[in-house]
């Protein structure tokens, strides 16, 4: 016996798909729906979670590491430790972010360390970021700049600091 062929209607199927989502996005354009507004709707799919922006994931409060620059480096270490991020930023009076102490700054110093201060070991106008960026591209920066955290700010003054281990966690990428 022959072998029967079936019509199915795929390609008016597929045309219809087509169609279809041509006049979602036309509506969606329209209505200048935005990447936020999806997010309200997706938040937990793939999508929804690559528009998380930084201030959704920075920690902030007194989980900040901030000293002023007078502040003795036997203080800053223990103080560095207890915060958990590997740094410290380094404010000056009037709360602006003017350097950073890392890791890398205490083992740059680490034979006169005891007798400096912040601001004698601090790396000067730190890599920062604002709340309002999206988590995926301060993580693009933070691997640009070869830096593990970044501190967000506020017309300079430190209101949070962002880890890529953050990022990664809430799989904003």
């Amino acid at each position: 016996e022959a072998c029967a062929v079936v019509e199915a209607p795929t390609t008016a199927t597929t045309l219809t798909l087509a169609l279809g989502d041509a006049l979602a996005v036309a509506l969606l354009e329209r209505r200048g729906f935005t990447a936020d507004e999806y997010k309200v709707f997706h938040p937990g799919g793939h999508l929804g979670r690559k528009l998380f922006k930084v201030e959704e994931l920075m920690h902030t409060g007194d989980e900040l590491p901030l000293v002023k620059p007078h502040t003795p480096m036997a203080e800053v270490v223990p103080y560095m430790t207890s915060k958990t991020f590997g740094v410290a930023g380094v404010i000056d009076d009037a709360g602006k972010l003017i350097g950073i102490v890392t890791d890398g700054d205490l083992r740059r110093h680490i034979g006169s360390l005891l007798t400096l201060t912040a601001g004698d070991v601090m790396t000067k106008a730190p890599k920062a970021t604002t709340r309002n960026v999206l988590a995926a591209e301060a993580l693009r920066r933070m691997n640009e700049w070869k830096v593990g955290c970044v501190f967000v700010v506020e017309g300079e003054r430190p209101v949070g600091i962002l880890r890529l281990h953050d990022v990664l966690r809430a799989g904003a990428v």
